[in-house]
């Protein structure tokens, strides 16, 4: 009988053991796409990549401008090139002018691919930056207020597994002193710009009211 009873007692322990680690675990939850969404600093950085997209694309239209005009002058000598009304030694001498325009319209193109990678990679990797930089703003208030509320774990309930599924299906920590996102949002946007502040906190509009 004693032999069967440590295993017990053990299990039994542990059992108890965890349940105490349970009980002790004060969790807060957090809205990371509502705060993220609503912060000043990522409406700022939308409002750059924008910008930044904008002069690219402004660039862009000059390269394919030129491009055109060239691809135009191609079809010109190409029919200069082989028009009968002139001698073959003209002749000759347009067609190596045409094979010059083409090795100079491939250039262009390579230089129109090119540019388009080179774009989309700066605009994404200043994308990645900006992300990452309101992240940490949003992690460090998150982890101020956590700590200052004792709490050892904080969920984000805007958070989606692999699956596209809800990772918290379901909470009774909404919208009471352990929902957290209003707070840290506040904190956020405490030192927005005029505009962006005013921005941030706009309530929605009113429907007017009949008369």
């Amino acid at each position: 009988m004693k032999r069967y009873l440590t295993p017990i007692l053990s299990l039994l322990f542990a059992a108890n053991l965890a349940t105490s680690a349970h009980a002790q675990t004060k969790v807060a939850v957090v809205d990371m796409k509502k705060v993220f969404d609503g912060y000043w600093r990522t409406k700022e950085a939308d409002r750059q990549l924008k910008e930044r997209a904008a002069d690219f694309e402004k660039a862009r239209t000059g390269i394919v401008e030129d491009y055109k005009k060239a691809n135009e002058e191609f079809g010109k000598l190409r029919e200069s090139a082989n028009d009968p009304a002139v001698s073959e030694e003209e002749r000759g001498k347009r067609r190596q002018t045409l094979e010059k325009k083409v090795a100079e319209l491939r250039e262009q193109e390579t230089s129109l691919r090119t540019f388009d990678q080179n774009m989309r990679q700066s605009i994404a990797d200043q994308q990645l930056r900006l992300r990452e930089s309101v992240l940490r703003d949003i992690k460090g208030v998150v982890e101020e207020k956590a700590k200052g509320g004792s709490f050892q774990m904080v969920m984000d309930t805007a958070a989606i597994s692999a699956n596209q599924t809800p990772i918290v299906v379901y909470t009774t920590l909404l919208n009471g002193e352990n929902d957290l996102s209003d707070s840290v949002l506040k904190q956020l946007n405490a030192n927005a710009p005029t505009e962006s502040a005013k921005t941030a906190e706009k309530p929605a509009d009113k429907p007017e009211e009949k008369k």
